[in-house]
């Protein structure tokens, strides 16, 4: 235990590997994908690999109840921690945000900052990655807090994937462009707005310049900033590769944090074929 005596908490959206979870001591609350046979646990009875494979069957998927979050929040509780930064992916994307909030209404004796970051996949996991390396740091639970309120506009995730037909089917498609450019062959580079839904950043046809447009995209983003890069891929290992290598050579002041396979849920609602770059400006 941290001498603030703060925990961190994200759900499994947010999509902080295993090994930086451990590392950082960041609690996970995983989301549920329902296929007829079972309830799967997000990253823990479950896999992106399988959700592929099993295409084109879609589940539904579900966030934690009320009870399962104040569960664990008694928890950390138990363990003798007086504060909790609780770190959620977009409101407008999923319900997991509300579910936090209205549980730690409920809690006593548990100081417990939920956030909500407007934001998707490490987008909204970065927060957690920063805030637990700042309680490394010695910082105070409400300097903390108060700091990430501040930063909210300091995470940007871009991506762009195969095809739109998953994030249509999950319902989630928010204002990127939708059938009218898969007939044309249009591929958007989509990230989140300041409501926290998708928009579309940028459009390409064909792929050919697919990462091209995507720098470019985390270069205007990072532009004069320190930042921390965080590549992102859904069944397109090489391409996500090449993209680090890009990344390198064309945004000297980031420092590439990880790559990393999006997990299950997303990989539902985003298909095979995703390449993404998350990056945090200013992260000091």
């Amino acid at each position: 235990m941290n001498a603030q005596k703060t925990a961190v908490l994200i759900d499994s959206g947010c999509d902080v590997p295993a090994a930086v979870r451990k590392e950082l001591d960041i609690r996970i609350l995983p989301l549920r994908i329902i296929y007829p046979e079972k309830d799967y646990r997000d990253g823990i009875d479950i896999d992106p690999a399988e959700v592929y494979r099993r295409y084109p069957e879609f589940p539904s998927t579900s966030t934690p109840s009320v009870a399962e979050v104040q569960d664990a929040f008694r928890e950390i509780r138990e363990e003798g921690y007086e504060h909790l930064i609780a770190v959620c992916i977009s409101s407008g994307l999923s319900g997991t945000y509300n579910t936090m909030r209205l549980a730690a209404s409920e809690m006593e004796d548990l100081d417990i900052f939920v956030f909500n970051t407007k934001n998707i996949s490490i987008g909204s996991g970065i927060f957690a990655v920063w805030a637990a390396k700042k309680l490394q740091e010695g910082w105070p639970f409400e300097k903390i807090t108060a700091q990430m309120q501040e930063r909210i506009h300091c995470s940007k995730d871009f991506f762009y994937m195969d095809t739109l037909t998953y994030l249509k089917k999950g319902g989630r498609i928010g204002t990127v462009l939708g059938t009218v450019g898969e007939i044309l062959q249009i591929r958007p580079i989509i990230s989140c707005n300041d409501d926290g839904v998708y928009y579309t950043v940028a459009k390409i046809r064909g792929s050919r310049f697919a990462k091209d447009r995507l720098l470019e995209s985390v270069k205007a983003f990072c532009a004069g900033h320190r930042s921390w890069i965080v590549v992102e891929e859904g069944g397109a290992h090489e391409e996500a590769a090449a993209m680090q290598e890009m990344i390198r050579k064309e945004v000297p002041d980031a420092q590439i944090l990880f790559e990393q396979q999006i997990t299950a849920t997303l990989a539902l609602n985003t298909g095979p074929g995703l390449v993404g770059v998350m990056a945090f400006i200013d992260p000091d």
